[in-house]
C-alpha cells in the first residue's frame, strides 16, 4: 500500500440535459459523462424546473423545441438560480434570429442538431469553466462587501454602529455638517458616506484641504477666476464651489482657512452664490458644504482665529468621530483587516498576532487612530519573519505603552511606587497633546527631519504640524 496520503478527488462538474428525444437525451448524456461530468436528463422543460429547484447545477444543455413549455423557460428557470448555471441551447431549426434570441434570454452557447460531440465538448468546458470564474468574482465582491463595511469604514463596536446610524440620519437632510475627531480618525471617509446616503449621490464629491493651499491661492481655487483676474492667470477656472454643483463640497481642515475667506464662506453657505475673482457676475450653485477639523475651533474662536457665526452656520449638524482607542474589539478586527490587505497587494504571507502583540496594541492610545494602526501592520507584514507577528515586530511606543488608567483620571503616582514606563517624573500621567508632540516628533525622526513628508505623513497641513511642534512656519 502506498505511504502517500489520499487526496479527495475533485467532485465533477454537474449538467442537467434537457433533452425530448429518448436516443439523442440518452447520447448526450454519454458523451457528457466521458467528458467527467455528473448528468442528470430528463424529457421536458416542467420536469427540468422540478429539478432545478432540488438541486444546483454548473452547466444545463436544453432543446429549443420540447412538449408543453420550451427551452426559453427552461432558461429563464436556469436564470432564476443563484448562482445562475451555465446554459446552452440545442436545436435542429438553427436559425440566426433564434440564436440571436437565445443569446440575449441569457444562453451562454447555441448549437444546431444533430450536434458535433467535439464541439458539444469544448462548448460544455467552455461555459462551466466561464460560470466557475463568474462564482469566483462573485464571492469574491461578497468578501469585499464585508471588507468594506459602513462605505470603507470597518467597525462593530457600539461607537461606530452609533455613528453608522447618524450617518444615515443626516445624510437624509441638506444642512451644513461639521465632522470633528482626532488625526487619522478617517473625517473623508465619513464625508463621503455622508454624499453617499443622500440624494447627492449622483452629482460629483469635491474635496479640498484647506491647509494645503497657499493662502493667496485659496480663494482662486474655491471661487475660481476670469482670465486676466490676477498675474499669470491666462484663462478663466472654474472654483470647487462650481464643479461641486448639485453635489457635496468637503472643506478638510477648516481650521486653517484664513479669517478673510471665513468671510466669503459664510455669505455662500447663506446665499449660495459664487462670486469668481475678478467676476462681475455671480454664478448660482447647490451645494452642501461637510467641513472638518481635528481642532478646537471654540479656542479658534476664542483668540480670533475663527468666526463665530461660520461655526454656527457650519455645525447645523454635527458628527464626531470616536478615536481608535474607545472602539474596544475593533482594534483588533481592523488590524487583521490591514494584515489581510498587506498580504493581497503585495503578495506577502497572511500574517496573524500573537496575544503579546494584539495586547500590545489593545492597550497602546493610538494617537495617530487607524491611519497609525495602518501603518504598523503595514510594518508589522514586512517585518516579521514568521506568520506569526510578535512584540518584536511593533515599534517600541506600542508594547512600552502604559496601560490606560482604569478610573479615567491621572491621579498622583503612591508614595514609594514604581515608575511605569510612559508616565513623568512628577508622577502624573502625560496629557493627549504632550502624547501627540512625542508622536509628530518620533515620525519626524524616522523620516530625518523632513517635516513636509512627516505632515503628508501624519494628515495634517505644514502649519498645523510647527503649531503642534510650538514652533513658528519659516515661510
Amino acid at each position: 500500500m502506498s505511504s502517500k496520503a489520499q487526496v479527495p478527488a475533485t467532485p465533477p462538474e454537474s449538467v442537467l440535459v434537457v433533452e425530448d428525444d429518448r436516443g439523442h437525451r440518452e447520447l448526450l448524456t454519454e458523451e457528457l459523462t466521458e467528458a467527467g461530468y455528473a448528468v442528470t436528463a430528463v424529457a421536458s422543460a416542467e420536469d427540468a424546473a422540478r429539478v432545478l429547484t432540488q438541486q444546483a447545477f454548473s452547466l444545463v444543455v436544453s432543446d429549443l423545441r420540447l412538449p408543453g413549455a420550451d427551452g426559453f423557460q427552461v432558461l429563464q428557470e436556469a436564470r432564476a438560480r443563484v448562482p445562475a448555471p451555465g446554459f446552452i441551447m440545442l436545436t435542429g431549426f438553427g436559425t440566426i434570429d433564434q440564436a440571436v434570441a437565445a443569446l440575449k434570454a441569457g444562453a451562454d452557447d447555441f448549437l444546431t442538431k444533430p450536434v458535433d460531440l467535439d464541439h458539444l465538448r469544448l462548448a460544455a468546458d467552455r461555459v462551466t469553466e466561464a460560470r466557475r470564474l463568474k462564482d469566483e468574482v462573485r464571492r469574491y465582491r461578497e468578501v469585499l462587501a464585508q471588507a468594506d463595511g459602513f462605505h470603507g469604514m470597518q467597525g462593530r463596536s457600539p461607537a461606530m454602529l452609533q455613528l453608522f446610524d447618524l450617518i444615515r440620519r443626516i445624510a437624509a437632510a441638506d444642512g451644513s455638517v461639521l465632522i470633528t475627531g482626532e488625526s487619522g480618525t478617517g473625517k473623508e471617509l465619513v464625508a463621503r458616506a455622508l454624499h453617499a446616503e443622500s440624494e447627492r449621490a449622483g452629482g460629483p464629491f469635491v474635496a479640498i484641504n484647506c491647509a494645503g493651499i497657499p493662502e493667496a491661492l485659496l480663494e482662486s481655487e474655491l471661487l475660481g477666476h476670469v482670465a486676466g483676474a490676477f498675474s499669470g492667470a491666462k484663462g478663466a477656472r472654474r472654483g470647487l464651489f462650481t464643479e461641486a454643483d448639485g453635489g457635496t463640497l468637503f472643506l478638510d481642515e477648516i481650521a486653517e482657512m484664513p479669517v478673510a475667506m471665513q468671510s466669503k464662506l459664510l455669505r455662500l453657505l447663506q446665499d449660495g452664490r459664487v462670486r469668481p475673482v475678478g467676476a462681475n457676475e455671480e454664478i448660482a450653485t447647490d451645494v452642501r458644504i461637510v467641513a472638518a477639523t481635528h481642532q478646537d475651533l471654540q479656542a479658534h474662536i476664542a483668540d480670533g482665529r475663527f468666526r463665530e457665526d461660520l461655526y454656527y452656520r457650519l455645525e447645523t449638524f454635527r458628527i464626531e468621530i470616536p478615536p481608535l482607542r474607545e472602539r474596544g474589539d475593533d482594534i483588533e478586527r481592523l488590524a487583521l483587516q490591514f494584515l489581510r490587505q498587506q498580504a493581497l497587494a503585495r503578495d506577502l504571507p497572511e500574517r496573524r498576532l500573537s496575544p503579546e502583540a494584539l495586547r500590545a496594541l489593545v492597550r497602546y492610545p493610538f494617537p495617530g487612530n487607524v491611519r497609525e494602526l495602518a501603518s504598523l501592520m503595514e510594518r508589522a507584514a514586512t517585518l516579521a519573519a514568521g506568520e506569526v507577528i510578535e512584540t518584536r515586530d511593533l515599534p517600541e511606543r506600542v508594547f512600552e505603552a502604559p496601560a490606560e488608567d482604569p478610573g479615567g483620571t491621572t491621579g498622583d503616582r503612591a508614595e514609594g511606587a514604581t515608575p511605569v514606563p510612559g508616565m513623568g517624573d512628577d508622577g502624573q500621567w502625560p496629557t493627549l497633546e504632550e502624547r501627540e508632540r512625542d508622536y509628530i516628533r518620533r515620525v519626524l525622526e524616522h523620516v530625518d527631519g523632513n517635516k513636509q513628508r512627516a505632515a503628508r505623513i501624519l494628515g495634517i497641513g505644514r502649519k498645523t504640524l510647527y503649531r503642534k511642534l510650538g514652533e513658528s512656519d519659516p515661510s
